[in-house]
């Protein structure tokens, strides 16, 4: 295989909203509640949701901007790549990347839709929620059919509700919906609670996968306020560890034996001493613990039901062998500071030229396809999906990196980012 005969399908990228997008979704008696964007006297655009503020942060959206432009502050629409929030130029982009498929999690409403359970009228909040998602799934990824994956906002105040949207937007053809990577720092119960269980089971019962992207606790790493913000940046997906333990060590993957869950945008090059580990604890303290996995290690419950992500983790490939090769997927990030665009095949083959096509294959389509219910063939030839075949069809596409003028004095700080993730927060 050369690098243009790869196939990249890509479980986790990310949409900036554009303004417009309930206008067509919200029933009448709430567009009075939606969500509305406002441009302030600094030149920069907010969203405004029931008193809170909620601006588009610079770092969430630096596709096409030179790298010494990145940073914290607020932007607005002009100054973000239009790939970013406009459906035709995402797809043009994914094109010159030679990416046929993506799943795209949310910006303003937080990863698992968090700002909408803190709004004061939740009747409210879940109407503007399903809003969002007949406006993700009909009109984001419906129109573009074969190009992505499509994912659902969970009204995480109520798991009987959960369960309901659940059941709705798989009738729609979605199949994947956004969770807590640790609901308790929502100052909500864990996964050790039977609180969530109709969720799980409406998960298991449609056959959706439950997503826990980094980042979805609203938590954020820090190890101290003066700390440089590489700090932060550094630990953000290997913080993912956390989720996996609290997660295998809780009663929901022995107790939904079916429920299938993946780690986004958390990486793999943990994954082997994570395994030796879990299985040193069990096999060392389950005799006092109490935990049982009925024969097996929990190694093999943790790789068996869990997919793991990643974006460009060459250690993590080079030991596929620890994992099951069917459950890695690959993802491009775009538009936010760890993607790979628009050099997403160059970055990622130095990793995997010397595997086999198979598990070519398998990593880069073939098992975000299957876990994610998503076939990209059913719209176009496999021949029309390739690399190469889709840059082709993108030559006229400018990559090139655009300079905009910052506003603001940049953020650089692990202390600085505290007040900005705080926004829209009560």
């Amino acid at each position: 295989m050369q690098i243009d005969d790869m196939i990249l399908v890509s479980v986790d990228d990310h949409v900036v909203e554009p303004p417009d997008m309930f206008e067509r979704h919200l029933p009448a008696r709430w567009h009075d509640v939606a969500p509305r964007v406002e441009r302030r006297a600094d030149g920069s655009d907010v969203w405004i949701y029931d008193g809170n503020e909620i601006p588009n942060i610079g770092l969430n959206a630096v596709a096409g901007r030179p790298p010494d432009e990145y940073g914290m502050e607020p932007t607005s629409f002009e100054e973000i790549r239009s790939g970013c929030f406009d459906l035709g130029d995402r797809v043009r982009d994914m094109d010159a990347n030679g990416v046929i498929g993506s799943m795209c999690f949310p910006s303003f409403p937080n990863l698992c839709g968090q700002l909408f359970s803190r709004s004061s009228d939740l009747d409210a909040g879940l109407a503007v929620l399903q809003a969002y998602n007949d406006w993700h799934i009909d009109e984001w990824c419906g129109g573009a059919p074969g190009r992505f994956i499509p994912l659902m906002l969970p009204p995480i105040w109520d798991p009987d509700a959960m369960a309901a949207e659940v059941r709705r937007n798989a009738a729609k053809g979605c199949h994947a919906v956004s969770f807590s990577e640790n609901p308790s720092h929502l100052k909500l119960p864990s996964f050790h609670d039977a609180h969530w269980d109709p969720f799980w089971q409406a998960c298991v019962d449609e056959g959706t996968i439950v997503c826990l992207h980094i980042g979805s606790s609203s938590r954020l790493v820090m190890t101290a306020r003066d700390a440089p913000i590489d700090v932060l940046i550094t630990l953000q997906p290997i913080n993912i560890v956390q989720a996996a333990a609290d997660l295998l060590w809780s009663p929901v993957l022995r107790k939904f034996p079916e429920l299938q869950v993946a780690l986004s945008e958390g990486g793999i090059g943990w994954i082997p001493y994570f395994c030796d580990r879990v299985d040193w604890i069990y096999t060392r303290h389950h005799q006092w613990t109490g935990q049982d996995f009925g024969g097996r290690l929990p190694s093999e419950v943790f790789l068996e039901r869990v997919v793991l992500c990643f974006i460009d983790d060459p250690a993590g490939v080079a030991n596929l062998d620890r994992m099951d090769v069917d459950r890695v997927c690959w993802e491009g990030d775009y538009p936010h500071s760890d993607s790979t665009w628009p050099i997403s095949p160059e970055t990622l083959w130095p990793a995997v030229e010397d595997l086999p096509d198979a598990v070519i294959d398998k990593v880069t389509h073939e098992n975000a396809m299957r876990h994610f219910r998503y076939d990209p063939f059913s719209t176009r030839e496999r021949s029309e999906c390739t690399v190469g075949a889709l840059r082709a069809q993108a030559v006229d596409v400018d990559v090139t990196p655009r300079s905009v003028a910052p506003r603001l004095e940049r953020k650089t700080g692990a202390a600085d980012l505290i007040g900005t993730a705080d926004r829209g927060k009560r």
